[in-house]
This record gives C-alpha cells, sequence and structure tokens, in this order.
C-alpha cells in the first residue's frame, strides 16, 4: 500500500504511460479517454477514481484498458482503483492531444483532420479514387495531399484506409469522430 498518497498530477503523468492496445504508439492520455483522476474516501480507505470516456460504445479495447488502468496504478502502489465510465459527452476525436496526433503520423497513421463536426464522407465517392472525407489528408510516409480514400473502415473501425497517388503506399486515416 501507498504510505503516501500520489497527487494526481502523478497519477495522471503514470496513465499517460499506459498504451492504446490497438495503437500503441498513443497513450490514453493522449488519446483524451482519459476524462477525471480524483481521489475519494471510501468507508475507511481511499480509493483512486479515474474517469473514462471510451472511444465508442463497442469497442472491443475498453475492457483492456480498464485492466491496463488498474494494472498500471497498483504497480505504483496504489491499492484502491475504481474506474468510472462517462459516456455523456461522448469521446470525440476533438480530445486527442497535439503530441498524439504528432505520434500517430509519425506511426505511419494519418492523424484526424479538423474537428469531427467538420467531416462527412459522400458515398459515392468511396473506391472511386477520389480525395474525399476530410480535406488536407496528408500521407504520413511522404507528406503528398494526393490520396483517395480506398475504404471506410481501415485496420480498427476507427480509420479508414487510404493510398498515397504519390508513393502508392497505403496507410490509415484516424477518422474524426
Amino acid at each position: 500500500m501507498v504510505s503516501v498518497e500520489p497527487t494526481t498530477a502523478e497519477v495522471w503523468a503514470w496513465l499517460a504511460e499506459v498504451e492504446d492496445p490497438e495503437i500503441p504508439v498513443i497513450s490514453i492520455v493522449d488519446l483524451g479517454i482519459v476524462r477525471e483522476v480524483a481521489w475519494a474516501d471510501e468507508g475507511d480507505r481511499r480509493e483512486c477514481v479515474v474517469t473514462i470516456t471510451p472511444t465508442y460504445s463497442g469497442c472491443p479495447a475498453t475492457h483492456v484498458i480498464a485492466d491496463s488502468v488498474k494494472t498500471a496504478l497498483r504497480d505504483r502502489g496504489v491499492e484502491h482503483v475504481r474506474l468510472e465510465s462517462r459516456i455523456a459527452p461522448p469521446w470525440t476525436t476533438d480530445w486527442m492531444s497535439e503530441d498524439g496526433r504528432r505520434k500517430l503520423r509519425a506511426y505511419g497513421i494519418a492523424p484526424p483532420i479538423g474537428s469531427a463536426a467538420e467531416q462527412f464522407i459522400r458515398p459515392e465517392d468511396i473506391g472511386r479514387g477520389r480525395v474525399c472525407a476530410a480535406p488536407g489528408v496528408q500521407c504520413p510516409n511522404c507528406d503528398s495531399t494526393d490520396v483517395a480514400l480506398t475504404s471506410q473502415f481501415g485496420s480498427t473501425p476507427c480509420k479508414a484506409l487510404y493510398r498515397c497517388r504519390s508513393c502508392l503506399e497505403p496507410f490509415d486515416l484516424f477518422k474524426c469522430h
């Protein structure tokens, strides 16, 4: 058990080391799913309460993330950890940190462009090689904006598959949500 209660800043720093299980280059803090960290009295003990907002209700990584949060804190001596899920307001890519966006790009995934409210895809553009969806999408490999949407769904439901017309490489775009 921890003899001195860690500060919420320390807990945030520890959570910033917890990788997203589907995209291990980005942390759950960079992803913006950790909403709040607080200490609460629960009977005769103190517990660390971590509030998270899942990226979407059917995300298969939610349970893995919850286990990872508990493990990360317990490994640092925080014995009592409670996770709370907050679904309102719903998670949005607007909550993703700039550092997280940079890490995605360096990993080969184009980060979301603009805000979630600005995005839409015309069904007639899918598979026709037109530049569509988020204007300004850049290939993370060669920085070209001459790209085409190949599939609305990439390696995970939160990503779309694009192809660069310059370097001919396929890449995922993290979709705005």
